[in-house]
């Protein structure tokens, strides 16, 4: 099959129509399959639209052509569907695991996620996954029957396990979570709903994972390109980088350095995309799976970087962590943003009436933990934009975040 062609559905992608089901059973769309249902919930969502207004990198208002959460988000589902697409997996599942995979991001990015984390420590932490399945089965408020959005069980099961199994198979929590716990938005959910948090996720799920990677590496450098913390020739110290942009140069000898790092990206992106389809390829071949729950039950992903591709990109990635991430101006302006959100964490906390009526509702009848969970919620929810307005609201000063 030659790249551009999509495959076939094949015996190894989820089929809508054996789809696990929901957790409030529905009649089924007379229309739509049970993941294009799911992708269209999400798109719908509230807490889709406020990605517009949260923290990529660079804080909403310092410039309009910055990556937001929507705008990576939008760019991860187009690469997950062009994967999908080549491996004959289902494509709306696909989308709706990339478009709802930052839907748990508080606003600032990851200083936003450090913060929660810390104002929550005593009461089991902030993890951006639980709080994606936490918005998606529960923080949503559309629907008369029911919280959340009520997505099948292939959709959870997705946006919880895309990066791998949570647990060993005897229930052990494993991977990121072997020191930490299982998050309790996951484990509470579990117990209603098993996700069987021991397996691998659907391909699918896998598909979306390295979209999200191949999209994070290839648009960081753009905006960290157009912010101006490094140029073009910087990234001649990585071999991968170097090469791409030799043969650019060879072709357009007297491209400016806006389309040198434009033409960078592009190719950057076609490599990763068409190395990801060599290796799951040779994945499939060798593991022949017939299911999808062959998948689930592989004792690897199905999904990945070769060998050598897999180490290529992890030196993007320190590259960007020295660079970009961690560049004096990205630094200060995230340290600012931490302050505000630990300002807002400990003002609702002592003065729960400052919150929203909705909010406050029922908090004297909550014990400490969940009082503070609640607070955690909201504030995940904010937007950059409103966390700054919240923080005027409720303080004599206000960090610029510029």
């Amino acid at each position: 099959m030659s790249v551009g062609m999509a495959a076939p559905r094949a015996l190894y992608g989820c089929d809508p129509d054996r789809s696990r089901g929901r957790l409030f059973a529905e009649p089924p769309s007379r229309t739509r399959s049970p993941f294009r249902r799911d992708c269209d919930r999400v798109i719908h969502s509230t807490a889709f639209r406020r990605l517009k207004h949260k923290t990529q990198v660079f804080v909403f208002h310092e410039g309009d052509h910055y990556r937001t959460r929507l705008t990576h988000s939008l760019e991860v589902a187009q690469i997950a569907r062009a994967l999908a697409r080549q491996l004959g997996l289902d494509e709306d599942l696909t989308e709706t695991l990339a478009l709802a995979h930052d839907l748990g991001h508080p606003p600032f990015g990851h200083a936003g996620e450090r913060a929660l984390d810390k104002c929550l420590k005593d009461h089991g932490g902030f993890d951006h996954n639980a709080q994606a399945l936490r918005v998606v089965t529960s923080l949503e408020h559309r629907y008369p029957e029911f919280d959340g959005l009520n997505l099948t069980w292939e959709s959870l099961e997705g946006i919880v396990k895309h990066n791998g199994p949570l647990t060993e198979r005897d229930g052990a929590p494993a991977g990121p979570y072997r020191d930490s716990g299982i998050p309790i938005g996951i484990s509470d959910f579990d117990q209603k709903f098993d996700l069987e948090l021991w397996s691998y996720a659907s391909l699918e799920a896998q598909a979306a994972a390295f979209a999200d990677d191949i999209a994070y590496d290839a648009h960081d450098i753009d905006d960290g390109l157009r912010a101006g913390l490094f140029a073009v020739d910087d990234l001649k110290v990585m071999p991968l980088t170097e090469a791409i942009i030799a043969e650019i140069d060879r072709h357009y000898p007297n491209l400016d350095d806006a389309r040198r790092g434009a033409e960078l990206v592009r190719e950057l992106i076609s490599y990763m995309i068409v190395a990801v389809m060599s290796e799951a390829a040779r994945r499939l071949a060798e593991a022949k799976p017939q299911s999808a729950d062959d998948v689930r039950h592989h004792h690897q992903p199905l999904i990945a970087f070769p060998p050598d591709v897999a180490e290529e990109e992890a030196a993007i990635k320190a590259f960007l962590k020295q660079h970009m991430y961690r560049h004096n101006r990205v630094m200060r302006v995230m340290a600012e943003a931490e302050g505000i959100l630990f300002d807002l964490f400990a003002r609702y906390q002592n003065s729960p009436g400052d919150l929203p009526a909705e909010w406050v509702e029922g908090t004297e009848r909550v014990t400490d933990g969940e009082r503070a969970r609640r607070i955690g919620n909201f504030i995940a929810g904010m937007t950059d934009r409103y966390a700054l307005v919240e923080h005027q609201r409720l303080f004599d000063s206000t960090p610029d975040l510029r």
